[in-house]
């Protein structure tokens, strides 16, 4: 990846998780996952009703690299909250079922109505 292609990447993660609350980077679309561990990241965030924004890094090579060097985190999905860094499938699973992640996102004053 090009130097400039970086910069940009970078400038273009730090407006979707400056401009939303809540933010997935995943593999296809909420509607359409990709991958078993999009899925269930959807399933977590759906259950518990909570709007957020998803960024398909299968749309572009350089998006899939430069989320993973942006993050230092080497797997997709992942999940922003309010600008944070909260972790990639498994983490947000264990944390959904021991009911930390509903205390987190409460916390940064998002609307959790788990259905």
């Amino acid at each position: 990846m090009e130097e400039n292609n970086i910069i940009d990447i970078y400038e273009n993660i730090k407006n979707e998780i400056k401009s939303n609350d809540v933010v997935l980077f995943m593999k296809g679309t909420p509607v359409f996952p990709m991958c078993g561990f999009s899925a269930a990241v959807i399933k977590v965030l759906s259950d518990l009703n909570i709007k957020f924004n998803s960024v398909n890094v299968l749309d572009s090579d350089e998006m899939r690299e430069g989320i993973k060097k942006f993050s230092n985190w080497p797997t997709i999905p992942q999940l922003y909250v309010k600008e944070e860094f909260i972790g990639g499938c498994d983490i947000v699973k264990e944390m959904h079922e021991t009911g930390e992640l509903t205390k987190l996102l409460s916390s940064r004053g998002i609307d959790v109505k788990p259905s």
